[in-house]
C-alpha cells in the first residue's frame, strides 16, 4: 500500500510531501485529495478512527438546503454511504439527510483511503507535547509524535479541531467568545436574553430549595449574566453524540459509573417537578440507532464545564472528555432507575442502551468527544459575522468552500437569573442569515508566523462566525481544498501565501468542488427560528 514511501523513511524517521494531523472530516479529505495529485501523505489519527465526529455519532448535519454545495470527495462519500443501503444520495434537495450507522461511515471512508496507494496513516499517537515541532524561523521542519517518530514533510496540514499544531507551532489562535466591539459583530460575546432552547419551567438552583446561602445544584455556575455582547471566557457545550438501540440482540445496557452520585442530577428530577418535559431517544438513523443530540433547555450538554479545554494541556482535555462520559453514563442510569424520575420519562429512557456493533474497541461509546468550538487561527483575514448576514453583498473573491448554515453557537454557561436557572450563549436560527463563500487566506496563518501549515478546521474567524461554518460537510470540503493547497505548494516548493488562487481554484473545479452560490440560493434554503 505505501509503496511510494520506499526509501523514504526508516523505523523513527518518515519523509513526506504532506503531513495531515487529525481523524476529522477535513482530514481524510485532504488526504485524499493530496494523494490524488500525486503527493505522498502521512495522516496522523490520535484517536484510531478516522472520519471525525462522522464515524462518532453524528449523522444529521445535512440541513437547510445545504446539500446543493456539497461536491467532490464528500460527494463522492455520501454517495457510497447511500448505496451501501440501496439509495441514491439527493442533493439538492432541502429535506435530504442521509441516515447512516457510524460504523458504515467509518467502513466507507477507510475503503477511500485504501485505494490511494501513497498515504500512510499513523494511529493512536499525538504530536509530543513539549518539543513536538521543530521550527526553521517561520517553516516547520518536523514533528515529533509520542511514539518516538519524528515525520519531515514540506507542508503540513492542522486538521484537528484543537488546532494544536498550530499552538505548538506559535500560530496565533483564540478559544474565546471575542464580544461584538472587537468586530463591529452583533452576536458575539454574552447573550442577556436568551430565548432559544431557554428553561420551559422554573427550576429552584439551591441546595435547599429557595436558599441562596445553601449553596448551587451541579450544572449551574456562579457569576452574573453580565453586560450584552461583552467577551467571556466561557463557550458553547460539549456532548457525546450517543448512538443507542432498543434491539436486545444488539444492546449494551448502561451501567452505574463507578463514582455515581444522584445529586449531580438533582436539576433533572426538579426540572420534571416542575412540569419539565425532558428529552428523549428516537430512532434516527438505519437499524433502529439513535443519533442522540443535545441542544435542548435539559439535556446531555454541559454548560459552563469546558471552558478550559481548548487551550488546557492533553492532561486537561483528556479529563474534560472523561468527566463528559461519565456524566452522561450517570445521566442514563438516573433517568431510568432515580425514584425521582416520573415514570413517563423511565417509560421513555427504559430499554435504551448502547450499540454491540458500534465503537467496538470502546464498549460501545464513542470515542471522541464532540467539541463545537476550540482554537480558532487568527490570520490576516477573519471571517466574522459580517459575511454570514443576508444585507452583506461583498463578494467573497478566493472561496475554497460554502457555508450553508446559520450562526450556530450553543449555550455556553448555567447560570441563576431572577432566582431560577437560566441558559446563557445560544446563537442560532432566524432568516437574517445567508450561505456565505470561506476564503482561502482564512485557511492561511500570517506569513510570519509559518509558512508551510494550512488548517481547514481551525479556519481565522470569530467565534460567531465559526458556528457557521463547524458543519460537517464543510469540514470534509475545506480538507478537499486544503489537501489540493498543499499539494500545489509541495511541487512548487513556495510558501503556502504565494499558492496562485487561480490554479487552486481551476483544480477544485475539475476535482468537482462547488465554489459558487445558486442565485436562486433562497429556494433551496430552510429557516429555523
Amino acid at each position: 500500500m505505501f509503496s511510494s514511501f520506499q526509501g523514504l523513511c526508516n523505523k523513527n524517521s518518515i519523509k513526506s510531501d504532506v503531513c495531515i494531523l487529525g481523524g476529522s472530516e477535513a482530514a481524510f479529505t485532504a488526504a485524499i485529495q493530496a494523494a490524488r495529485m500525486g503527493k505522498s501523505v502521512v495522516l496522523i489519527e490520535p484517536t484510531g478512527h478516522l472520519g471525525g465526529m462522522m464515524v462518532e455519532g453524528i449523522v444529521k448535519d445535512i440541513r437547510f438546503g445545504s446539500s446543493v454545495v456539497i461536491g467532490g470527495i464528500a460527494a463522492e462519500i455520501y454517495t457510497a454511504i447511500e448505496g451501501y443501503y440501496g439509495r441514491n444520495p439527493r442533493f439538492g434537495e432541502k429535506g435530504w439527510y442521509s441516515r447512516y450507522e457510524p460504523k458504515i461511515a467509518e467502513k466507507i471512508i477507510e475503503e477511500f483511503l485504501a485505494k490511494e496507494n501513497n498515504i500512510r496513516i499513523i494511529r493512536k499517537t499525538r504530536i509530543k507535547e513539549n518539543g513536538g515541532v521543530q521550527m526553521n524561523g517561520s517553516v516547520i521542519k518536523s514533528i515529533l509524535l509520542e511514539n518516538g517518530i519524528s515525520i519531515f514533510s514540506q507542508v503540513y496540514i492542522d486538521a484537528s479541531i484543537e488546532g494544536h499544531l498550530l499552538h505548538f507551532a506559535g500560530v496565533t489562535t483564540e478559544t474565546i467568545r471575542e464580544g461584538n466591539q472587537k468586530y463591529g459583530e452583533t452576536k458575539n460575546g454574552i447573550q442577556v436574553e436568551n430565548h432559544y432552547k431557554q428553561f420551559k419551567v422554573k427550576v429552584d438552583p439551591y441546595i435547599v430549595s429557595g436558599d441562596p446561602k445553601s449553596g448551587l445544584i451541579a450544572t449551574i455556575q456562579s457569576g452574573e449574566v453580565g453586560e450584552f455582547g461583552t467577551p467571556s471566557k466561557y463557550i458553547q457545550g460539549f456532548c457525546f453524540r450517543l448512538c443507542l438501540t432498543k434491539n436486545i440482540s444488539n444492546i449494551i445496557p448502561i451501567t452505574k459509573p463507578y463514582n455515581y452520585n444522584a445529586a449531580t442530577y438533582e436539576i433533572y428530577a426538579r426540572y420534571l417537578e416542575a412540569g419539565g418535559k425532558l428529552f428523549k431517544p428516537f430512532v434516527n438513523r438505519e437499524n433502529g440507532k439513535t443519533d442522540l443530540g443535545s441542544w435542548h433547555d435539559l439535556s446531555a450538554n454541559l454548560y459552563g464545564e469546558n471552558w478550559m479545554y481548548p487551550k488546557g494541556n492533553y492532561a486537561l482535555q483528556d479529563s474534560v472528555v472523561q468527566y463528559h462520559k461519565n456524566f452522561i453514563q450517570g445521566l442514563i442510569w438516573f433517568l431510568q432507575n432515580d425514584p425521582k424520575v416520573n415514570v413517563e420519562t423511565r417509560k421513555n429512557w427504559s430499554g435504551w442502551g448502547l450499540c454491540k456493533d458500534e465503537f467496538t474497541d470502546n464498549e460501545g461509546w464513542p470515542r471522541r468527544l464532540y467539541i463545537r468550538s476550540a482554537r480558532r487561527m487568527i490570520s490576516d483575514y477573519i471571517i466574522t459575522e459580517h459575511q454570514t448576514k443576508r444585507g452583506n453583498t461583498k463578494t467573497i473573491i478566493d472561496p475554497v468552500a460554502i457555508a450553508w448554515w446559520p450562526p450556530d453557537t450553543h449555550h455556553a454557561r448555567r447560570i441563576v437569573k431572577n432566582g431560577y436557572a437560566y441558559n446563557e450563549g445560544f446563537v442560532f436560527g432566524g432568516n437574517n442569515w445567508k450561505p456565505f463563500g470561506i476564503s482561502w487566506r482564512a485557511l492561511i496563518p500570517r506569513t510570519e508566523e509559518c509558512t508551510n501549515l494550512i488548517t481547514p478546521t481551525c479556519p481565522s474567524s470569530s467565534y460567531v462566525a465559526y458556528g457557521a461554518i463547524r458543519i460537517l460537510p464543510t469540514f470534509m470540503v475545506l480538507g478537499q481544498s486544503a489537501g489540493c493547497a498543499a499539494a500545489i505548494a509541495a511541487e512548487n516548493k513556495i510558501k503556502v501565501q504565494d499558492v496562485d488562487y487561480y490554479q487552486l481554484k481551476s483544480e477544485l473545479v475539475k476535482n468537482n468542488q462547488i465554489l459558487t452560490i445558486p442565485d436562486d440560493w433562497l429556494r433551496y434554503v430552510q429557516f429555523e427560528e
